[in-house]
């Protein structure tokens, strides 16, 4: 009775300890909390957004948040650097590394853009953020600026390949014209957001997609038509 006795107690002890190491896993609470205020913030603003709403989607408590952030503002600088970072390293930064030629792999990235409901009506975390927080908050500011900066200096590098070789407009600006398409792409996001309507995104993905053919080198375009327009290429300042 005595050794039956024990090695139930044994095995009660190590389910308990199993459960505790689940529950204790910090770097998953930290995951955890990281998605559901990214979640939050992205519906509601920064500012607006509530600890409360973040704990309960959790289950965690306060004192636990408060162990992996110092404070609400300590959260949301993560939220920038680990998850609307990734957001644009993924779409964007990694795809233009990708193999094939420059413009095609910009017009692909572009006509990938979502325009579900739900992305309609949230919009852009990163325009989001960098439009609330970039007044009244510096390192919001900074942090914002390095993603965009990123974007911008990704899409230039990729434009400076195809005009070495050959298959980009050498009379374009690659950091002119790569700032041009992300102003653009943000632009196209505020007044589909704006107006709730995935038509406006729809007819945005075809202007940039038009703007973006245009970058091509002559030789590019299609095999018995003209030369491309230069009216819209983004020339080098003098």
């Amino acid at each position: 009775m005595t050794f039956k006795c024990l090695t139930y107690i044994l095995v009660g002890m190590l389910k308990d300890h199993e459960k505790k190491t689940r529950f204790r896993d910090p770097e998953r609470t930290r995951k955890r909390l990281l998605q559901a205020a990214f979640r939050e913030v992205h519906r509601s603003g920064f500012q607006s957004a509530s600890i409360d709403t973040i704990l309960e989607a959790t289950n965690v408590t306060k004192g636990a948040l408060y162990h992996h952030f110092d404070s609400k503002e300590a959260l949301g600088y993560a939220v920038v650097d680990e998850i609307v970072a990734k957001i644009v390293r993924d779409g964007w930064l990694s795809p233009l590394l990708g193999s094939g030629q420059p413009i095609d792999i910009l017009i692909g990235i572009v006509r990938r853009t979502s325009v579900r409901p739900e992305d309609i009506r949230t919009g852009c975390p990163l325009l989001n953020l960098a439009t609330e927080m970039s007044p009244v908050d510096e390192q919001f500011r900074k942090r914002l600026e390095r993603i965009f900066l990123a974007w911008q200096e990704g899409v230039a590098a990729l434009l400076r390949r195809g005009q070495s070789e050959g298959t980009v407009r050498r009379d374009l600006n690659p950091e002119e014209s790569a700032s041009f398409l992300v102003a653009m792409v943000e632009g196209y996001a505020s007044l589909a957001k704006n107006a709730q309507d995935a038509k406006v995104w729809e007819v945005g993905i075809r202007n940039i997609v038009g703007w973006l053919r245009s970058l091509r080198a002559p030789r590019q375009s299609p095999k018995g038509g003209r030369p491309m327009s230069k009216k819209h290429v983004v020339r080098r300042g003098r």
